[in-house]
């Protein structure tokens, strides 16, 4: 029996406000799948704090032309309200390669226009990080990107950007959220459009995002040298296809070869079973092509281009994935240490990562005296330190576990076009070192000591699945472990609680080793994820790199079996 509440949300979609394929949908639901409609009905999709994000297809809970409708409706009110004396108000528009995006772009783009705002829609898909980028060069108030970035295909969303560039922050993500919240149907949308208000944005803007990118290249010379340098790249069906190796190229390096199966955006992803460069799969047909080329490097980036997976040969010559903490890592070491030979560092420089993300990224920063800021998951946090020091600090580069990295201020968001630029370009200094990226990787080891990070990711679907990672995390929080893995918890941070960051559902295990667990839901995907970094106690040689590897990968076995996590 299908609750009163879901059936009287759904039974408002039956209204002439809304067209005749959603009506005609809506009443199968009702006459024929109970469960489809409770999925469907049973809360409207929460405009988060970074907008929105979910299965699309009709009903309150999914997205589609009225969902994005009304968050855009909201976001032109606040805009409005915030900028009353503005002469024009301004946004820019961008959308990734999957199912819906351009109609949804085109949808807020007519909203926007319909509500006196400038449009400045780029004429195809482009990158997350361009339209931070965009927002900036453009002077806009706001951004908004339709993408779900890595998840599986069924997935769109929308993301708001603010004046500055960055995702948004407090307070404006609380007060986009009340506005938003206050468009209760689809009849408060004006979807009436006033053409001349939307610009189209095209290749002009690639000129100047790439010329300015260009300035971030740190040792040009060595690129020309090592022009050749073998490069897989995939843009896995997404954003990345025209626009990372325009930029490779324009870096110097001539011989990059592209992934022909996954080289044209197409939002059904065919060849993988998720979009997302953290999964193997998902790098799979960018490997075996690295294998029959003897490539020295491999590079994909997810559908919108702000993440990105790198693969190397390691010690045996072998191809490797490197996870998000050993990338960020390198690309750390690799910009502060040639920051430092160009003599390009001061006391106003920092970096920024995140509390899930590697302590030896702290310690690269320590090492060359340069603060590393430590901000609650999500990149936005990293933006928001950009922003807060602006005219009086200098951001260097910062970066999170889950494979985004950023170099540099004119992007406020993680770039994944700069970041394969950057490691390109940190696999052609380790080449004229007569070296590997694996042997700058066991340098920062033999150097900092041997960190080992895993993430567990528990997918949790639906409205039990949500019930079930409260419980979970409703567990933790009561009864927390008091040893794990033969070492003693010697600290347990609730980020519920009172800390020096902003409130956020994250546990924080930390034992008298050094170890630590982070467990948090995401924000985006129906998944509870435990992040775990431990180091090593013993000093790091060529010679024992393995077996201590070992040793940390068998303590994280045995911390997962301890949480219950199994």
């Amino acid at each position: 029996m299908i609750a009163p509440d879901i059936l009287e949300r759904a039974k408002q979609w039956l209204s002439t406000e809304y067209d005749i394929e959603t009506r005609h949908a809506v009443q199968f639901m009702i006459d024929s799948d109970e469960h489809e409609l409770a999925e469907a009905f049973h809360k409207t999709l929460e405009f988060g704090t970074g907008g929105l994000r979910g299965i699309m297809g009709v009903g309150s809970n999914r997205m589609n032309i009225y969902t994005v409708g009304m968050a855009t409706q909201g976001l032109c009110n606040y805009v409005l309200m915030q900028f009353p004396h503005a002469a024009e108000h301004r946004v820019a528009i961008a959308h990734d390669s999957r199912n819906n995006s351009r109609l949804f772009a085109e949808t807020a783009a007519k909203i926007f226009s319909a509500n006196g705002i400038h449009v400045y829609l780029f004429d195809t898909l482009r990158p997350t990080p361009e339209l931070s980028f965009a927002v900036r060069t453009l002077r806009c108030h706001c951004g908004v990107v339709i993408t779900a970035s890595h998840n599986p295909k069924e997935y769109n969303g929308y993301k708001v950007y603010w004046q500055d560039g960055g995702q948004i922050v407090a307070p404006h993500d609380r007060n986009i959220i009340a506005e938003v919240q206050s468009i209760s149907s689809a009849a408060s949308i004006n979807f009436n459009a006033r053409p001349e208000l939307i610009h189209p944005i095209g290749t002009e803007m690639d000129a100047v995002y790439l010329n300015t990118l260009s300035t971030l290249s740190l040792q040009p010379h060595i690129n020309l040298k090592h022009k050749d340098l073998c490069v897989v790249y995939t843009p896995i069906h997404g954003t990345g296809c025209h626009i990372v190796p325009q930029a490779l190229h324009k870096w110097g390096f001539a011989n990059v070869h592209v992934v022909h199966e996954q080289s044209q955006p197409n939002g059904n992803f065919p060849t993988v079973a998720s979009p997302n460069p953290e999964e193997p799969s998902a790098m799979a047909m960018a490997m075996e092509q690295a294998r029959q080329l003897n490539a020295d490097l491999v590079l994909g980036t997810d559908p919108d281009a702000d993440r990105v997976g790198v693969g190397i040969r390691n010690a045996q010559g072998e191809l490797m994935l490197l996870n998000g903490n050993q990338a960020a890592s390198i690309l750390l070491y690799y910009v502060l240490s040639q920051r430092h030979s160009n003599k390009q560092l001061n006391n106003s420089n920092f970096c920024v990562k995140t509390i899930v993300t590697s302590d030896l990224l702290a310690d690269i920063a320590r090492h060359f005296d340069v603060e590393c800021m430590e901000v609650l998951t999500g990149f936005k946090y990293i933006a928001e330190r950009i922003a807060a020091n602006e005219g009086t600090r200098q951001f260097v580069a910062g970066g999170e576990e889950s494979y985004g990295y950023l170099v540099g201020d004119f992007v406020r968001d993680k770039d994944a076009v700069i970041a394969c630029c950057m490691f390109t370009e940190a696999a052609a200094w380790a080449k004229e070192r007569n070296m590997s990226l694996y042997d700058v990787l066991l340098e920062i080891y033999t150097q900092f000591g041997l960190y080992r990070e895993r993430l567990v990711s528990l997918t949790k679907k639906g409205i039990d699945g949500a019930a079930q990672i409260a419980a979970l995390m409703s567990r933790l929080r009561s009864n927390p472990p008091t040893q794990l893995a033969g070492s003693t918890v010697v600290r347990v941070v609730d980020y519920l609680q009172p800390t020096p960051l902003p409130k956020s559902d994250v546990l924080q295990i930390v034992t008298d080793n050094g170890s630590k667990v982070s467990i948090r839901p995401s924000g985006t995907e129906p998944k509870i994820k435990l992040y775990f970094s431990l180091r090593s106690q013993t000093p790091i040689t060529a010679a024992n790199i393995d077996a201590e590897t070992a040793l940390l990968e068998s303590q994280i076995d045995q911390m997962i079996a301890e949480l219950g996590f199994e």
